[in-house]
């Protein structure tokens, strides 16, 4: 049996889905599964370029059955758990779903924004959508604090609305002229 878990913690993602490949995976509680036809290992990749701690847990290649040329990708974001799929059809993903980032410094959400927006396109109030068509919501952690049941929440919300990428000091600066 494969050593998993000297696969998992080898950085490389490529290196490290090869040779976690045939690694015995379990599957957490609950986990994100997305539909990337196609393209799931792709994905899996860049996420975990853009994530600081983050890593490939394992690649299953599918040679045979209804899923043969399909893959499924595991990967880890951050302690979260999820899994890509390249199956066939594409099933289109909505902003009905979406995963979203705290952010303790304007240079996180900055981070965050400029690399998920590669190819995606930003959306408003902190949403984008990725390249692969995921929706992210890339907010300031302190962003429920400052949006609080007060005159003072009511003005870091109606800023907040201006917004495409979220401005951490407009957003205190409206809240504490509220």
């Amino acid at each position: 049996m494969p050593d998993f878990q000297a696969a998992a913690a080898n950085t490389d993602p490529v290196a490290n889905a090869d040779a976690a490949a045939a690694a015995v995976v379990t599957v957490p509680k609950v986990a994100p599964f997305l539909w990337i036809e196609g393209r799931a290992q792709e994905a899996a990749e860049f996420y975990v370029s853009v994530f600081r701690n983050a890593r490939i847990t394992g690649v299953s290649r599918y040679t045979q059955g209804p899923a043969a040329g399909s893959a499924t990708v595991s990967f880890v974001l951050d302690g979260q758990h999820f899994t890509a799929f390249d199956g066939h059809p594409a099933i289109p993903f909505t902003p009905a779903v979406s995963f979203v980032v705290g952010c303790d410094t304007q240079a996180e959400i900055d981070h965050y924004w400029e690399r998920l927006t590669e190819g995606g396109k930003p959306v408003q109030c902190g949403w984008l959508e990725d390249k692969f068509g995921v929706s992210w919501q890339i907010i300031p952690s302190v962003l429920p604090a400052l949006l609080d049941d007060t005159a003072r929440g009511t003005a870091a919300m109606e800023a907040l609305l201006q917004m495409q990428k979220p401005d951490l000091q407009r957003l205190q600066d409206a809240y504490d002229r509220g």
